[in-house]
């Protein structure tokens, strides 16, 4: 007797219709953010390396500002760290917290992919950066930096170089960098809390405590949540803790579920306010404070020869690449599940590379593994720039070479002959789509016979003036 046959489940196939449509919408946000982003990490390189204007942004980054009693007298750069940052977290804990429910990670079988993808390409990098330093005689604290992906500035590469990468590619690459956050933001809270104020840590606890409470009752207004928002980050600030986990845990608290007479879910509404402030203004003037790091010839070189920058820069580049890359392949290949048929491998691998591109958090880990150092904080910086652009051209290059076949897919999947509103690639297994084309051929078929019948009967009738119809001096027959 025969086995019986083992479904074959397809990696990286087709979206379902109402998935499609929030990932459109969530990366038009995170293009435009990227996009911002890229300018200002390129304002914040001119006004830093500029002599004239280098003095000016040494003097707006520390400038202290904001409440001592409450220990919050922060720099502008520290604010924008700790406090603009706790938005863009904010996001990620509602993303993270959709997936979970509504998105690919519901699915254990289908969150496996993303999950063993994000977690290859964050221990590869980080083994790379270890045996690199372990090599040179470097500092193992950076291990961490390579390991975070920036998915605002992977898409915003993409929106420059105008690829139409299909929707499945686009998909992974942002359930791998939501996925990615997680665990960027359990490696903060893990190995970068030194010391804990418990008293402020319960507040921030019970802080927590009332959000959830007030969300579950079903109270409503943003002048209730805003300031007990802000109670909260600065109780965890000061509890040690690092200010941005605040964000994710009021994310992950927001209902991402449709209830009755629900268009969109609470989370789905918040995150579509906020995702426009965290992309277009937190996260820009994080990058404006953060990237402005000092460039010479001399400085690129030791991006290349010191242990800890070289280990970042490996990370990012090799790292990253062979870890994404390896664990799609290994899950594809241990859970007898094959790649979708409009893709092949090298299409992943080009992904994996652009995951490379580590910036807000690789950034953020790396002032928190080398504080107190403030030239090797700015040479890692500049390590994470040089590795992030050396994987962005690397990345542009491969998805070059397909852009033709992801033109192609992309006009597929955005086809709509019926002009319902909906693409035809989703409708194919319906009877009334089969109908409804059906009836528009016969409307052109039918104009088409009324076209070829007036033609015919014009030919025709030219055919028989007396004569010749046209000749000059035409005379009597």
């Amino acid at each position: 007797m025969a086995a019986p046959s083992t479904s074959n489940r397809k990696v990286l196939g087709r979206l379902s219709l109402p998935e499609r449509t929030f990932v459109a919408d969530a990366l038009r946000t995170e293009t435009v953010g990227g996009v911002l982003l890229l300018v200002a990490a390129i304002a914040a390189l001119v006004w830093a390396n500029i002599p004239a204007l280098h003095d000016s942004y040494e003097s707006v980054s520390h400038f202290h500002f904001g409440p001592e009693a409450l220990g919050l007298h922060l720099s502008v750069a520290h604010w924008a760290a700790d406090g603009l940052l706790a938005v863009f977290f904010f996001v990620a804990g509602i993303e993270l917290k959709r997936e979970l429910v509504a998105g690919d990670l519901r699915d254990p079988k289908a969150a496996a992919l993303p999950v063993a993808a994000a977690l290859c390409g964050m221990a590869v990098p980080a083994l790379v950066y270890t045996l690199t330093n372990l090599t040179g005689g470097g500092s193992l604290d950076g291990w961490a930096v390579p390991t975070a992906t920036d998915i605002a500035f992977a898409l915003a590469v993409l929106a420059v170089i105008g690829t139409s990468l299909p929707s499945a590619l686009r998909a992974f690459l942002l359930t791998l960098a939501v996925v990615d956050d997680l665990f960027a933001i359990l490696i903060i809270a893990v190995f970068f809390t030194e010391r804990i104020d418990f008293a402020a840590l319960g507040g921030a606890v019970v802080g927590l405590a009332v959000f959830w409470l007030l969300l579950r009752k079903g109270v409503r207004g943003w002048y209730v949540y805003v300031p007990l928002a802000l109670v909260i980050w600065a109780l965890m600030y000061n509890s040690g803790v690092h200010a941005t986990i605040a964000g994710v845990a009021m994310g992950l608290m927001l209902r991402c579920t449709t209830g009755e007479g629900e268009a969109h879910s609470p989370g789905e509404h918040v995150e579509h306010l906020v995702r426009p402030l965290s992309a277009g203004l937190a996260v820009p003037l994080f990058a404006l404070f953060s990237a402005g790091v000092a460039v010479s010839g001399s400085a690129l070189g030791d991006v290349f020869t010191k242990p800890e920058t070289l280990g970042v820069v490996l990370g990012l580049v090799v790292g990253k690449a062979l870890g994404i890359f390896g664990g799609t392949w290994l899950t594809a290949r241990f859970t007898r599940a094959s790649l979708s048929d409009d893709l092949a491998w090298p299409d992943v691998f080009a992904v994996a590379t652009l995951a490379g591109i580590g910036f807000t958090v690789s950034l953020l880990i790396g002032e928190l593994a080398f504080d107190g150092d403030a030239v090797l904080t700015d040479e890692v910086k500049a390590a994470v720039l040089t590795g992030s652009l050396i994987a962005a051209t690397l990345a542009t290059v491969l998805l070059k070479l397909r852009n033709t076949r992801y033109r192609r897919l992309c006009e597929n999947e955005e086809r709509d002959d019926d002009l319902d509103g909906i693409p035809d690639i989703y409708e194919e297994d319906e009877p009334e789509y089969h109908l409804r084309m059906a009836e528009i051929h016969e409307r052109k078929a039918a104009e088409h016979r009324r076209i070829a019948q007036e033609k015919a009967v014009a030919r025709h009738g030219l055919a028989e003036v007396p004569g010749g119809a046209g000749e000059e001096d035409d005379g009597p027959a």
